[in-house]
């Protein structure tokens, strides 16, 4: 049975890999809210048109006090190809064991095109400064959701 974070509860810490070869921690951002979001794989139509979305945001979500990570079991050298192709300018983080997506519920069975699979669950998490949930939200979708989550959390544009 998959894990499903709630409101309140603390997000769990991991240290991973990221596009460049270095290593973030989840603890390492304590003290800013954080939007992580768990992604299927680079470079494929629907988790390119979700990054460049977040991209594209990117400044009115720092300028509320977010940081914006992204998670994906992609190898760094891959997600190095991604963010250059895609001018990315915000962290992605290497899962390619799936502990983390797991820790987060963002890995389990899902249905692709009729199919049962078992892999990431697209899923955006809000954390807050002390490393607590605000909101996890699960099998989203990729178009429109960057706006939908910005509405959620007051920042119109």
């Amino acid at each position: 049975m998959n894990v499903r974070l709630q409101p309140g509860e603390t997000a769990p810490d991991f240290t991973l890999a990221t596009d460049t070869g270095d290593t973030m921690t989840l603890s390492s951002l304590q003290g800013r809210k954080v939007i992580l979001y768990a992604y299927p794989r680079a470079m494929t139509p629907g988790c390119t048109k979700e990054a460049c979305d977040f991209r594209d945001s990117l400044a009115s979500l720092q300028a509320a006090g977010f940081a914006v990570v992204g998670i994906s079991p992609d190898e760094p050298e891959e997600l190095a190809k991604f963010v250059e192709r895609d001018g990315l300018t915000f962290p992605l983080l290497s899962d390619p064991e799936h502990k983390v997506l797991e820790a987060y519920g963002a890995w389990g069975e899902k249905k692709n095109y009729g199919r049962t699979i078992t892999g990431v669950i697209r899923s955006t998490f809000v954390i807050d400064e002390a490393g607590e949930i605000e909101s996890a939200q699960y099998n989203v979708k990729a178009t429109g959701h960057v706006a939908r989550l910005k509405k959620q959390l007051g920042l119109d544009d």
